[in-house]
């Protein structure tokens, strides 16, 4: 993975987490056990740290930076979505933050609470723990139920699984050039592992 001190200030990252290669450090990050980074994600710590809790995860391109004397936080189980941008703010124990959202600055997102898809919770605002919050500049709308957060805990799970699974058996190949019958499948993983798919 691309990974870069500055100022002598180096990323730590835990050999049972999970970074992909094409994800970049840059300073004071740190990756806890279990943890997965997807591809393209940049965690930018060069003027306020990072710090990724863990089994917790943090999608493909999403983005996380801060600014002096801050720390931005993933606590333990949080859920990062997939293009997210995180920006000096702290998202609490299991957690959910939808695709392509904005958490702004100094901002604290609360315990199971979901931000849902292409929300921006602006800075300083705090989103209160069980809840789902919606929309630009994102609003609270309601509880969540227990079916909700037993869905998200769900999702977060397979995460936790897949970091596992990245770690055992991911690694660069060239593609093959021809489909052929006995090709393996994802449909062929489910059938040989407990993880199913969703639907």
């Amino acid at each position: 993975m691309p990974c870069y001190a500055i100022d002598g200030v180096i990323p730590v990252v835990s050999p049972k987490a999970y970074v992909h290669p094409t994800a970049v450090l840059i300073g004071d990050v740190i990756v806890e056990e279990g943890a997965y980074i997807g591809p393209f994600a940049a965690l930018r710590a060069d003027f306020g740290g990072i710090h990724i809790h863990q089994n917790a995860n943090v999608q493909d391109s999403c983005i996380i930076h801060g600014f002096p004397n801050y720390v931005t936080v993933v606590e333990e189980f949080g859920h990062i979505g997939h293009g997210a941008i995180l920006h000096g703010c702290r998202i609490r124990k299991n957690a959910l933050i939808g695709m392509n959202s904005v958490i702004l600055d100094e901002s604290d997102i609360g315990e199971n609470t979901i931000i849902g898809a292409n929300s921006t919770v602006k800075a300083k605002a705090h989103i209160p723990a069980n809840s789902l919050a919606l929309g630009s500049p994102a609003q609270v709308i309601r509880a969540l139920d227990e079916k909700e957060m037993a869905w998200k805990s769900q999702g977060t799970q397979q995460y936790i699984e897949l970091t596992e699974r990245c770690i055992k058996t991911m690694h660069e190949v060239q593609p093959l050039t021809v489909n052929t019958s006995n090709r393996l499948t994802h449909e062929s993983f489910y059938v040989n592992h407990t993880l199913k798919p969703k639907g």
